[in-house]
């Protein structure tokens, strides 16, 4: 193991001493101090080893000693920004471009997904001439202004008078709980409907469409699986009206869906976004990002007369890092292993499903999987305080998972991608363990009614674990509620 600087009481001490108290930190009660990783394996000060269901950022996993190698060697030799000609950054971009249709043939290397984000909405702007930017329900895109105005995920808080009159909200194209369900005749119609309605209200009022943004999978919204076609017919409406379909690919994109490179290519052959973002799996937790446009946009941004620079977006040694992880997916064929062992995996919670009735709903694509928590599967009431019971009692169990969406209710999995079938029974029996536990002690009846044990030790369960925001996000939810869990006392061993 790494060697320790200081006990762990003494790097929380200074944690809360040095940095901003909105920095949050998973596991808050009891935090895990990390000092080295390795695969899908993170490890502690006293050496235990912890299983991995939550980082997407190291894609191919902690560590991996090709993309080590790649960035250590070409820091050896240079590193500069990207005003110097060097072959490392035209052949990521060569390499990167070949992932992608056609069409999409000019990239912009930055630093963040936030930065990319950022950049994607200046495109955008200044290729329409227009403001108005359309986003979904409980869509996070970055941390940075420009950003937070257009993630209701972060602004849902704020009062109507306080929000940007240039940002509109659409609905969740959620077919499990949102406005149009998976009964409904034709959802991705539905749901882009109401995008449609959206611009026609904007435009009596005088303002234009500049784009609409949307993660291809929506990961802090609840790992939410858009209906096909829905992409297709939201693009249209937003072309029709001038604007541009920017698809956020910073969570979900190289190959984590398995069945395609790119997630927005799960709608179909036929859709092709103007505007494409990523970062996260990009460098394998190396900073680095990129913004992936068409010749039509990128010349339109030139015309403006500024110039654009970034000091440290694709510089050598980040595109050496970003070239070895394209290289780890393409050997270790990781694409085909998210495919086989998130179908696995899914199988695996469905069967699961059928046994216990706090599962609402399975769904998900490759290793990006949900699983819905409710109270009542006809009233689809959010077992929030379960959920957040479930990645406590895992990580008391050394298995690293988090909850997300707006309720809290949904167990997100998205490990490294050499994750594997062995990782996912393990992580599935103990889930099973504890959901048999929480419904033998919550009085959990046939009829999908939980009828909660009165007495017994109660903890509160902070609200957050997902390290994005302190606020909890539905006003609706039990989270620190009389309804608590029963802890210890009320549970078997």
């Amino acid at each position: 193991m790494s060697a320790e600087r200081f006990e762990k009481k003494e790097t929380i001490d200074l944690r809360k001493r040095y940095i901003g108290p909105s920095c949050k930190i998973f596991f808050s009660h009891d935090p895990i101090k990390i000092v080295q990783a390795k695969g899908q394996y993170m490890y502690d000060e006293n050496g235990q080893r912890y299983l991995d269901c939550i980082n997407n950022v190291a894609h191919v996993g902690h560590c991996h000693p090709d993309v080590v190698k790649a960035g250590a060697q070409q820091m050896e030799l240079l590193n500069t920004n990207s005003r110097f000609l060097h072959d490392n950054l035209v052949l990521y971009a060569q390499r990167l471009q070949a992932t992608l249709p056609d069409k999409l043939a000019v990239c912009y290397f930055v630093n963040s997904g936030s930065e990319a984000n950022d950049l994607a909405l200046r495109l955008a702007w200044q290729y329409t001439g227009h403001k108005d930017i359309i986003t979904l329900e409980n869509a996070y895109h970055g941390h940075v202004s420009s950003l937070i105005d257009i993630s209701p995920y972060k602004f849902h808080q704020l009062s109507d008078a306080e929000q940007n009159q240039f940002v509109h909200v659409a609905p969740s194209p959620d077919v499990y709980r949102g406005k149009y369900r998976a009964d409904h005749p034709d959802p991705a119609k539905a749901y882009a409907d109401e995008v449609k309605d959206i611009i026609n209200k904007a435009n009596k009022k005088g303002r234009k469409i500049a784009g609409f943004i949307a993660e291809s999978l929506q990961s802090c919204g609840g790992q939410v699986i858009p209906p096909v076609g829905y992409f297709q017919q939201v693009a249209q409406h937003v072309r029709e009206a001038g604007g541009v379909f920017i698809a956020d690919e910073v969570q979900v994109g190289f190959g984590r869906v398995g069945s395609h490179f790119w997630a927005f290519q799960l709608q179909g052959e036929d859709f092709v976004p103007d505007i494409v973002t990523m970062g996260k799996p990009i460098g394998n937790g190396h900073p680095m990002s990129c913004v992936v446009t068409t010749k039509e946009v990128a010349e339109a941004f030139m015309s403006s007369g500024m110039e654009y620079f970034n000091t440290f977006g694709g510089n050598p040694v980040s595109c050496a890092i970003g070239l070895a992880v394209l290289d780890v997916i393409e050997k270790e064929d990781l694409q085909g292993k998210a495919l086989r062992v998130g179908q696995y995996l899914t199988s695996l919670l469905e069967k699961q499903k059928e046994k216990h009735l706090l599962i609402g709903d399975i769904r998900g694509r490759g290793l990006f999987v949900g699983v819905e928590l409710v109270r009542d599967r006809l009233k689809l009431t959010p077992a929030t305080a379960e959920a957040q019971e479930v990645i406590y009692r895992l990580k008391e169990q050394y298995i690293l998972l988090s909850a997300d969406g707006p309720h809290r209710n949904v167990l997100k999995f998205k490990p490294p991608m050499c994750f594997t079938t062995e990782d996912a029974d393990l992580v599935v029996e103990k889930i099973d363990i504890i959901l048999t536990e929480l419904e033998e002690a919550l009085g959990l009846k046939l009829n999908n009614t939980l009828i909660l044990e009165k007495g017994g030790n109660k903890r509160k369960l902070p609200a957050d674990e997902n390290g994005h925001g302190g606020v909890l996000h539905s006003k609706g939810s039990c989270q620190g509620s009389p309804q608590q869990i029963n802890q210890n006392k009320n549970l078997k061993k």
